[in-house]
């Protein structure tokens, strides 16, 4: 296997780490973002910037975010197949590939709609912001209590 992947398929014990760091990491990312401002004015607060810093700044928060290599660890290798025409590693990549492309597509969407939305709306950004983090608290603990019974 390839990486990490052969690492984790061999050593199931790290799989469960992972998962358990991956659940420390969002309950206190909902935490924080449950007390922080509403992204909107968080925003509104903070000096400008061009669009070629704000994509480098976002682009390097999600190359370094922890979320992405769990998601890389424990669904990729599920869709690989060692008897492929592609070696592990090619098949890997071309997933992870197509994963950043459709990311790409839908944050972009995303992301156009919700300035125009909550922009004009701070009450809808501040609910937002806490149901997204209380989301991601209640999916964090879920992970917690998922790993004690296993």
């Amino acid at each position: 296997m390839a990486g990490m992947a052969g690492i984790v398929a061999a050593k199931p014990g790290v799989l469960s780490a992972l998962t358990v760091a991956g659940a420390a990491y969002l309950v206190w990312l909902g935490a924080v973002t449950v007390h922080g401002p509403a992204a909107v004015e968080a925003v509104a607060d903070a000096p400008a910037r061009s669009a070629r810093r704000t994509f480098i700044a976002g682009a390097g928060a999600s190359g370094l975010n922890p979320k992405v290599l769990l998601l890389f660890l424990a669904l990729l290798p599920q869709f690989t197949d060692r008897s492929g025409a592609l070696s592990l590693s090619l098949q890997i990549g071309v997933l992870g590939a197509t994963h950043i492309l459709i990311c790409a597509v839908v944050y972009t969407a995303v992301a156009t709609l919700a300035r125009t939305i909550l922009r004009t709306r701070p009450g809808i950004a501040r609910g937002v912001n806490r149901a997204s983090g209380i989301a991601m608290m209640a999916i964090g603990m879920a992970l917690f209590v998922e790993r004690l019974h296993s």
